[in-house]
């Protein structure tokens, strides 16, 4: 069967092209698993993977998405039946393996997960792998034992797709949340979505002292850089820092005074790679813990044809919550 409708990325002399092309069953690589795909998303690594700006893929030609949704077709893997609605995020798909801008996909059957009962597969990717990623980060903060009644906890990048699902998430369970964001107009979206307050990034764009005034109980931190560094020397002792991004950068000029001194403790989230059981958890937690009627509100909606403006535009930090693309 051909005429697989994708977004697919190549490289020549000149860089990196994105073209829209027509698939058969053949080109769409290895796996025990074929699934009709209904929708996808578009995360921050898929922006950059489009526009070239990291270097994301690393093979050629190949379909981008990190993640999708949708109803498997074909199956010879034993935990996975025809009919059966799952979810894709991470193992290197949009990598280095076809991902989730195309029609159809095929994977092997140890990398997905079901959709849970409660939700569509729409939601699912509402949620994708930014949502994915911050019930992780939540998760994290709760195993090192902050609380909703242990002070403050920061989200910085609060308006892209981890930091809105974060809010959302911590809110709902009780936590008082602060957003930090560059974009302030956003602030009656944030408030909205739970946060107690917002404030300007640029709070912790200054420079980094070894230790400064304990704020946060913890944090959701999908910036890095400077940014964490400052959020770490301000972290109240025994806090915990989950650091999921790199948005401002890969660096971290900080000491090891919050660490020494206060016991902070910094926790990396890999959504990529999380085991089986963690990723199954964290979509649970996402079926009981997130606001649905919250997700509708901080999600749009598009077409497969919008995908290369809208990696664009999230990489320019202009994307706001979610964004699901319709297949």
């Amino acid at each position: 069967m051909g005429g697989i409708r994708a977004l697919q990325v190549n490289k020549t002399d000149k860089g990196q092209t994105v073209d829209f092309v027509s698939l058969s069953e053949a080109d769409l690589g290895e796996g025990d698993v074929t699934v009709t795909v209904e929708h996808s998303t578009v995360n921050y690594k898929d922006g950059l993977a489009i526009t070239g700006k990291a270097p994301i893929i690393r093979k050629y030609p190949l379909v981008p998405g990190v993640d999708f949704a949708g109803t498997v077709v074909d199956s010879s893997h034993a935990r996975i039946q025809p009919g059966d609605k799952v979810i894709l995020n991470g193992w290197g798909v949009g990598e280095d393996h076809n991902g989730g801008y195309a029609e159809r996909a095929r994977i092997p059957g140890d990398w997905l997960v079901p959709v849970p009962s409660n939700m569509t597969t729409s939601q699912a990717m509402a949620i994708g792998t930014a949502g994915y990623t911050a019930m992780l980060c939540v998760i994290a903060l709760e195993q090192h034992d902050v609380k909703p009644d242990s002070g403050e906890v920061l989200v910085t990048g609060a308006a892209g797709g981890v930091g809105s699902i974060a809010i959302a998430v911590l809110s709902k369970l009780g936590y008082r949340v602060v957003a930090s964001t560059g974009r302030t107009a956003e602030g009656r979206f944030l408030t909205d979505l739970g946060a107690s307050r917002v404030i300007d990034r640029g709070e912790f764009a200054t420079p980094v002292k070894p230790l400064a005034k304990a704020r946060w109980a913890g944090a959701v931190d999908a910036v890095g850089s400077v940014t964490l560094a400052n959020i770490l020397s301000q972290t109240m002792p025994e806090g915990t820092v989950a650091a999921c991004g790199l948005a401002q950068g890969m660096d971290l000029p900080t000491t090891v005074a919050p660490f020494i001194l206060r016991g902070v403790k910094l926790i990396g989230i890999n959504s990529v790679t999380c085991p089986l059981p963690r990723r199954l958890e964290a979509w649970q937690r996402l079926s009981s813990d997130l606001d649905l009627a919250k997700l509708g509100a901080l999600t749009s909606r598009a077409r497969l044809e919008d995908v290369p403006q809208i990696a664009q535009d999230i990489v320019a930090g202009k994307v706001r919550g979610r964004v699901v693309i319709d297949l």
